[in-house]
């Protein structure tokens, strides 16, 4: 039996952290990821890999005129308004933030790069347990996302909750507007609760990336459809942005290394994450961290027909009728 990486990006800009900084000092940051994009894709290209790319859907838009045009009807009502990406966009318009928030025509060349799949981050990186939210502020948010994906002639058919907001009441919601994957999240107790994010969590998802086990992949029977119809796929491995200090790089890379040879070995599922506004800082040099693991998985693939595919792929392959 083969075994097989996949990769899936959570592909946000500002959405995704609008809560957390200061878009004045991120644009640099930001500009860095527009720009790595392509040169990721080229790297995919090289090394033949399929990747989902999980997108926000208010990347879609052209400006805020269109924006404003796409708010839902119903919108998530949390009890904490600051992370309302809606609260958020009606206060930051102007030309200077539209890089920051809008990609359309990354998307399109996403889309347009063979082996990638455009899959959905929900429309606003809409938090799937945060309290005052509900299921109907969820499904007009999807809907949303799919209309807008729809337009460009992209059927999204994988989500990943932001921020790994893993609601199993919403699978439903997702399978009747004909979303069939899910990326879920590892086993690990420091994965669960994720909008809880204890200082433990954070401390042991730390630790995790860079010592222990290698125990992150796991068997295709591991996979299964659920009633709703939709197939969860957990994810193995965070692929953390280049750090400075050496000992720590290399030995986050030597761990994903040893992980992707175990699953190639053993013909199991490595699922490997991150966000591409990870790479705006020091991006030549996660590039090239990038291209060490793309080319290791080139010489896995060789020896052991180590395969790549993105969650749709994977899940085609075990459930046929999708």
């Amino acid at each position: 039996m083969q075994g097989t990486l996949v990769i899936s990006l959570d592909f946000e800009l500002l959405w995704g952290v609008f809560d957390k900084v200061d878009w004045r000092e991120k644009k640099e940051y930001f500009q860095n990821t527009r720009k790595i994009i392509p040169e990721m894709l080229k790297l995919f290209e090289k090394y033949e890999i399929s990747c989902t790319w999980a997108t926000v859907g208010m990347l879609f838009n052209e400006g805020w005129d269109e924006w404003n045009e796409n708010i839902p009807k119903i919108v998530p009502a949390y009890n904490n308004m600051e992370l309302s990406a809606y609260q958020y966009g009606q206060s930051i318009q102007s030309k200077e933030t539209e890089a920051l928030c809008f990609a359309p025509e990354l998307i399109k060349f996403i889309a347009e790069t063979p082996n990638q799949e455009i899959g959905t981050h929900t429309y606003s990186h809409y938090y799937c347990l945060e309290p005052g939210q509900g299921r109907e502020a969820f499904k007009s948010d999807l809907k949303r996302a799919i209309r807008l994906a729809e337009k460009q002639e992209i059927e999204m058919r994988s989500l990943v909750f932001p921020r790994n907001q893993y609601n199993e009441d919403y699978l439903k919601v997702c399978a009747e507007l004909g979303i069939a994957n899910i990326r879920s999240n590892p086993k690990d107790w420091y994965w669960q609760d994720t909008q809880k994010d204890s200082l433990a969590q954070k401390i042991f998802r730390t630790g995790d990336a860079y010592l222990g086990p290698c125990n992150k992949s796991y068997k295709k029977e591991e996979i299964f459809q659920i009633e709703s119809g939709v197939v969860p796929q957990m994810a193995s491995r965070l692929l953390r942005p280049y750090s400075s200090m050496n000992t720590l790089n290399s030995l986050k890379l030597k761990r994903i290394i040893s992980e992707m040879e175990k699953a190639a070995r053993k013909g199991e599922i490595y699922h490997l994450w991150w966000h591409p506004h990870n790479f705006g800082n020091n991006p030549e040099a996660n590039l090239k961290d990038l291209e060490l693991i793309l080319s290791r998985f080139q010489i896995l693939r060789d020896k052991f027909g180590f395969q790549s595919k993105d969650m749709f792929k994977v899940n085609n392959n075990i459930c046929p009728k999708n």
